[in-house]
């Protein structure tokens, strides 16, 4: 996935109000750009950090940039738009370039599903169980190599675990695919500690038979592309210690 507009380069100032960023360019000028991130983005708001912003000329639209990544001190980048892994993931999915996934031909986004959510894809083919995959933007990193979910309390995420679990009972595939957007990670885990209500969420869909993948994406100024996958380190023991705590 190209970006629309070549990204420029900029320092954040600050973050606030979740959506809002304070930058300055490398003009001097200083901008608010819009934050396509609701979570806490842990580790990567800090004030003095190399930010990039893609502009635009759309008049429907108040802020003129938007916050698409970090580039971290080691050149290392991390994509802070949690809507580029559902766009990314809809190009592969109909290009059947997730192979766990490839034997699907039919592509529905948003489909209603469980408890008053929307499924971020369903896919069908004849002859075989439907498949209902949730998507989640990862961004976390507290150790060199390892990426974590979530970076803050997420009762919706535990929601969609329990309505995936659902379908999975149901005689469904349900899958739970991890998107991480940093180019620094070679491993995956369910920060437990940090929501220990998601952990057990993930313990009782594991259990539930919910498939779990883990894909890493390749990332640069110029665009976002989905990359292989990486090792999903067992997360069900940190859950189980998180269920017992």
């Amino acid at each position: 996935m190209r970006f629309q507009t070549p990204l420029v380069p900029a320092t954040l100032i600050r973050r606030y109000k979740r959506f809002l960023a304070d930058c300055r360019l490398a003009d001097g000028r200083e901008v608010t750009a819009h934050c396509a991130n609701p979570g806490s983005m842990l580790g990567l708001a800090d004030p003095g950090a190399r930010i990039w912003l893609e502009p635009n000329d759309d008049p429907k639209k108040k802020l003129k940039f938007g916050w698409r990544l970090v580039e971290h001190d080691n050149g290392h980048f991390t994509g802070v738009d949690t809507s580029v892994p559902n766009r990314a993931l809809r190009a592969a999915l109909e290009a059947r370039a997730i192979p766990e996934l490839a034997q699907y031909g039919t592509v529905r986004p948003e489909v209603k599903y469980g408890q008053a959510s929307r499924v971020d894809f369903l896919l069908g083919q004849d002859g075989a169980p439907d498949a209902y995959v949730e998507v989640k933007s990862v961004t976390l990193s507290r150790a060199p190599g390892l990426a974590e979910f979530p970076d803050s309390v997420t009762a919706r995420g535990a929601r969609h675990l329990g309505d995936l679990a659902a379908m999975a009972t149901q005689g469904h595939r349900a899958v739970m695919l991890y998107l991480v957007q940093r180019t620094d990670c070679v491993r995956f885990a369910v920060a437990a500690d940090i929501d220990p209500t998601y952990a057990r969420a993930c313990a009782a869909a594991h259990a539930a038979g919910v498939e779990t993948l883990v894909y890493t994406t390749r990332i640069s100024p110029e665009a976002i592309e989905i990359g292989p996958p990486i090792d999903h380190v067992d997360s069900l023991p940190l859950a189980l210690s998180a269920q017992a705590d």
